[in-house]
């Protein structure tokens, strides 16, 4: 369970929980209306909306601005059913609720869960009910739709979700662009306007749009259970319209979802603020979940050594590293005498990594998990196997308790591709069967995060993202796209990139490269990346030689994974970003821009009270030519110091601020 739960409430708050105001039909014709807390927010839900005055929809205003209009709602049946058209209300029910609660990990150390919301109870001319629930937030709304059993059809089979959303005009928009529905989300972002967007085009979640320079929203889904995974279309008709996509089941039928009533949809969310960033600080996406079901004192977050990326190099040991112990214990010695909490034994371990029939409780002859995990426990490194997902399918009831009686402490699953309503089945299986034995779930080939680690937290991060593997093959990982993902995949979750690289290429000089890979970019640009990219997880990429005593290392000694408190300081969607994130008594702070040179000054307000030390991390002489090029400097800073930083085409620049001491006698910072 969480660490702690506490309930804040207010009068406001009090007075929903306490009462429940119930509408019966005929007493009002009237659209629904529903504020945020903060009144920002309105919600109107009309189930007399359309030419003929019968369809039902909704529109949202962020201080007073239209957000979305007239957009549609409704669920489509199999059998013909279509609950969206000739709807009435049958009973309203609106409510409040305030409360603080806990996780082992994230962004935050509390989050607030505040919201009101108004559940409508509609029936249609055959008596059949539906509910559809809206909630305001500060950061957002959020919808879903419920059948509650007797009162509605007994067993569904939903072939179409109606949901829309229906924008004013032509605005800018960020988001991959999907050939199919089984994908791993790795791919670039297109960056156009909403008429760009056609009813061929499939677009995955999350989806990045501007309204105007004071409005921002992310269209994406919370709480996947038992579903389709969502995806968004453009309107033949109207071309500033995008249309809810289900994910179809694999047999073929025509049917994206089955179940029997009582049963409930994932949230549909539009993230709302008045800049990109406030986005990346929104806690919506778990708000949606349901609190944690698991004892989660367990989980440990941390960094991880990892040697698929790198080749599994080996050098100045006297033989060719390959998958066998030898290599391990040579990538777990680095990860022991840097104090990171884990080695990942990636492919390869019990036998070809394509062979979804291999058997998973079966080690190679060159590999020993076993005396893996005891060498590492004497190095402090906890072990983390990767798994072929069709293996994990048929395997898992008895891999899962061996690998907690071999003292693995977690599973990397991949190649599922998928999003139908069996693969999202299969997820929550596997998070929760590796709950059952204390096993860390990081899922990759995956489909975006839905806030599904709220309730079950050893599900501890996933991919879902075009990250740093691509540097093998391909020169699509540059400076701009790292720019975009904050803002984008990053609003959904933790994101798998695995950043690190060391060795670090301007655009020039960068060349792909299966053994031993290069990075776009700056070194600092890879330091920065453990700040601002969201990972409880987080790999160090590159081989041990790249590191060991390298300018910059000892930055990743220290970064966290897991925060107190995360503030967005400045970004600009695909040009740069700077956030600074707390744990403890101490800050980071990280930057990166894309291959333009940038600089900024940064107010150092977030820190608290007396003087800090600054490690200051910048590109450094000449590093538009040599990327791996560093400075590092100290300096004491104090909350009303404006910091000056300067930043290579694809640079970056990382900062670790700690109170300072009288034993601290270090100069001040002059700008």
């Amino acid at each position: 369970m969480s660490r702690s739960i506490e309930i804040q409430s207010i009068l406001t708050g009090i007075f929903f929980m306490l009462s429940i105001m119930v509408v019966s039909c005929g007493i009002s014709k009237e659209p629904v209306m529903i504020a945020s807390p903060d009144s920002r927010i309105h919600i109107q839900i009309n189930p007399f909306g359309g030419d003929k005055r019968q369809t039902l929809e909704y529109s949202v205003t962020f201080n007073g601005t239209p957000v979305v209009t007239n957009s549609s709602l409704g669920i489509q049946m199999k059998d013909g059913t279509v609950f969206s058209e000739n709807l009435d209300i049958y009973e309203i029910h609106m409510s409040s609720l305030d409360e603080t609660y806990t996780m082992a990990y994230g962004k935050t150390a509390e989050i607030q869960n505040k919201y009101n919301e108004a559940a409508v109870i509609l029936k249609d001319r055959n008596g059949r009910h539906m509910e559809l629930v809206f909630r305001a937030y500060d950061d957002g709304v959020a919808f879903r739709y419920r059948f509650p059993g007797e009162k509605s059809v007994p067993k569904l089979e939903i072939t179409k979700e109606l949901s829309g959303f229906n924008f004013l005009g032509d605005h800018p928009y960020w988001g991959l662009h999907l050939k199919n529905y089984t994908t791993s989300y790795e791919t670039d972002y297109t960056i156009a306007t909403l008429t760009n967007i056609s009813s061929d085009d499939l677009i995955a979640l999350p989806l990045l749009v501007k309204i105007n320079d004071k409005a921002w929203i992310s269209l994406t889904e919370a709480n996947l259970t038992d579903y389709a995974g969502m995806y968004l279309r453009g309107d033949s008709v109207s071309n500033t319209l995008l249309k809810c996509d289900l994910s179809p089941l694999p047999d073929s039928s025509g049917i994206c979802v089955r179940a029997n009533a009582p049963f409930k949809t994932p949230w549909r969310v539009l993230m709302i603020g008045e800049k990109p960033g406030d986005l990346v600080e929104s806690n919506l996406i778990l708000n949606l979940n349901d609190e944690c079901a698991i004892d989660d004192s367990w989980i440990k977050p941390g960094r991880v050594a990892w040697d698929w990326w790198s080749g599994q190099i080996v050098k100045g040991k006297g033989f060719e590293g390959a998958m066998d112990n030898r290599t391990m214990k040579y990538y777990i010695d680095f990860a022991g005498d840097y104090g990171i909490e884990y080695m990942l034994v990636d492919a390869g371990w019990y036998g070809d990594h394509t062979d979804g029939e291999a058997d998973i409780t079966k080690c190679i002859p060159e590999i020993d998990i076993q005396e893996l995990v005891k060498y590492g426990a004497s190095r402090g490194v906890d072990i983390i196997v990767w798994l072929n997902w069709k293996c994990v399918d048929r395997q898992m009831n008895d891999a899962f308790p061996l690998y907690q009686k071999w003292g693995v402490k977690g599973v990397k699953v991949d190649y599922m591709n998928r999003d139908d309503q069996d693969m999202v089945n299969f997820y929550h299986r596997v998070v929760k069967k590796a709950a059952e034995h204390k096993l860390l779930v990081d899922f990759h080939g995956a489909y975006k995060p839905t806030g599904f680690r709220r309730t079950y937290p050893n599900l501890i991060t996933r991919e879902g993202v075009m990250g740093l593997e691509y540097c093998k093959w391909s020169d699509r990982i540059t400076p701009d796209h790292d720019c975009i993902l904050p803002f984008t995949r990053m609003l959904a979750g933790p994101m798998d990139y695995t950043p690190g690289g060391f060795s670090n290429a301007t655009r020039e000089k960068f060349k792909d490269q299966f053994k031993e890979p290069m990075t776009q970019g700056t070194r600092c640009h890879q330091l920065a990346l453990y700040v601002i990219f969201e990972s409880p997880l987080q790999m160090l990429s590159d081989h041990p030689t790249n590191y060991r005593d390298k300018p910059g290392m000892d930055f990743l000694e220290a970064v966290p994974v897991t925060w107190d408190d995360t503030k967005v300081l400045l970004g600009q969607v695909g040009d740069y970003v700077c956030i600074a994130r707390s744990i403890d008594d101490e800050w980071y702070m990280g930057s990166i821009t894309d291959w333009s040179a940038r600089e900024f000054n940064i107010p150092l307000n977030f820190l608290g009270t007396g003087d800090y030390v600054a490690e200051i991390y910048a590109d450094g002489p000449g590093a538009d030519k040599n990327a791996e090029s560093l400075a590092k400097s100290e300096v004491l800073v104090n909350a009303s110091t404006t910091l000056s930083i300067k930043m290579a085409p694809g640079g970056g620049h990382a900062v670790k601020f700690y109170p300072a001491t009288k034993e601290n006698a270090l100069p001040k910072y002059k700008p």
